[in-house]
């Protein structure tokens, strides 16, 4: 899974990476993003990249609260396409997810070590989303995400047995297309990152708390 994530990088270097249109001004770096939080996503509209924050946790149009988004911070690349809850905008509303890294957390001797993931070359990257907007009773409008997860790959397995889908840039064209909704043509994408992409390393436990958010959160920490 993923509930963790960084995106550190300036609004710079990420609209000439993704190629969106317009900077986005509320824009926060964060070191500790966490579910029900503000993040920033692409999605294609017309034919730009448009830029924008949304809410982690994919609230359906047709849920009756927004709560259900809590538990719906992922979505499993094998069943996303037949799920009720995710087939919709797996056909129509797929968006880029902005990070440069994120965490997970290993279990050693009975406890939780955070461990830290991102690419060697340490640039952004995009996981695979998808997006839904719900409307309230009260006409209120929440726009809201998931990041799409899949099997680990076999470097990753020690730690977890699922990992975000991270797109290679290559990829990010088609997975933005809306003209493009058949499974079939999106499957290929949703594949385990090779692992001589990554680097991973443990961190502080100062992560596991939300409030905890500085560059300090990706230094590399010592294991007894």
């Amino acid at each position: 899974m993923c509930g963790r994530y960084t995106l550190a990088a300036d609004m710079e270097q990420l609209q000439a990476r993704f190629q969106f249109d317009a900077p986005v001004s509320d824009y926060v770096p964060s070191y500790n993003i966490a579910p029900s939080q503000e993040v920033l996503a692409v999605i294609r509209d017309e034919e730009v990249n448009r830029a924008g924050l949304l809410r982690w946790g994919l609230v359906p149009s047709w849920a009756k609260d927004p709560k259900v988004g809590y538990r719906m911070i992922n979505a499993r690349a094998e069943s996303a396409a037949e799920k009720p809850s995710f087939r919709r905008a797996m056909r129509q509303r797929r968006c880029l997810i902005l990070a440069d890294g994120y965490y997970e957390w290993q279990r050693r001797d009975g406890q939780k070590t955070p461990m830290y993931m991102r690419l060697r070359n340490r640039e952004p990257f995009a996981f695979a989303g998808l997006w839904e907007r719900w409307r309230g009773a009260d006409d209120a409008t929440l726009v809201t995400c998931t990041i799409l997860t899949t099997q680990a790959n076999a470097w990753l397995q020690p730690v977890h047995h699922r990992m975000p889908v991270i797109l290679d840039p290559s990829q990010e064209a088609l997975w933005l297309d809306r003209s493009v909704a058949e499974p079939e043509i999106l499957e290929p994408l949703l594949k385990p990152l090779n692992s001589d992409s990554l680097e991973i390393y443990a961190v502080s436990p100062q992560v596991n708390s939300v409030r905890y958010n500085s560059p300090a959160c990706i230094i590399p920490a010592e294991i007894a």
